[in-house]
């Protein structure tokens, strides 16, 4: 199958991550997933939820916005119909969730790290590049705590990422675009760590079944894709913490 970039069927986009994008937050990143863009910014903040105070325990949450122009036609603001849609609450929760599982809640003491995740270009795959510069801007927040003596203990335990898959005229694909979202008779989002665990599988045929056969193809194809995500979330923490 030729797909409309001329991708190979396991060939996920190309990846560009642009980090410290923002001045002020704790960790921020830019990641450029295809034509994709989401800027990713963790805060911290020293107190938890009234449902954690004095637990020992600290919190992660997420919240999920898209401005009006980053797609094709603009889309009104939700601050201005006064309240969240339904498929932006559920992605947010999806990237809390994720964030969530990647690190020791008891190591990071009462305190919130809030990841925001505003779409500024969308051609699909938002969440998931939400959850993969999440985790770098999270990451860079946790080491910057433990530099200035906030942290005596690491509490990451492993890397999270996140990728789309999808079946699209019958073959299997990995990491779709907008167009092959829109065509895909399946369509998943799978977030997994660095140790091959599955976070979460979110999996819908879209006015179409799937095979146990096909299913194994789609998790072999995610399986890849995140791995080589990883490596990516590696070496920009790598290289920031090293040479910046």
């Amino acid at each position: 199958m030729l797909r409309v970039d001329k991708r190979k069927v396991d060939e996920k986009r190309e990846v560009k991550i642009t980090r410290d994008y923002t001045v002020y937050a704790e960790g921020s990143v830019l990641i450029e997933v295809g034509a994709t863009k989401v800027i990713c910014t963790a805060s911290v903040v020293d107190k938890v939820p009234p449902f954690l105070k004095n637990q020992g325990k600290g919190w992660i949450t997420a919240e999920y916005s898209m401005l009006p122009r980053a797609t094709q036609d603009r889309n009104q603001r939700e601050s201005a119909k006064g309240k969240l849609s339904g498929r932006t609450m559920e992605i947010q929760r999806l990237i809390g969730r994720a964030l969530r599982a990647c690190l020791d809640l008891e190591k990071l003491g009462e305190r919130t790290i809030t990841i925001d995740c505003d779409v500024i270009q969308a051609d699909g795959g938002t969440r998931t590049a939400s959850i993969t510069g999440g985790y770098i801007a999270l990451e860079m927040a946790i080491r910057r705590l433990i530099e200035q003596g906030a942290l005596s203990e690491n509490p990451l335990i492993s890397n999270v990422a996140a990728v789309s898959v999808g079946i699209v005229k019958g073959q299997e694909l990995l990491d779709l675009s907008y167009v092959e979202d829109f065509e895909a008779e399946v369509d998943m989002n799978i977030v997994m760590n660095e140790k091959g665990e599955f976070i979460e599988i979110q999996g819908t045929g879209e006015e179409s079944t799937y095979t146990r056969a096909q299913l194994d193809t789609l998790l072999k194809l995610a399986e890849k894709g995140i791995a080589e995500l990883i490596e990516i979330q590696k070496r920009e923490i790598k290289e920031c913490f090293e040479g910046c």
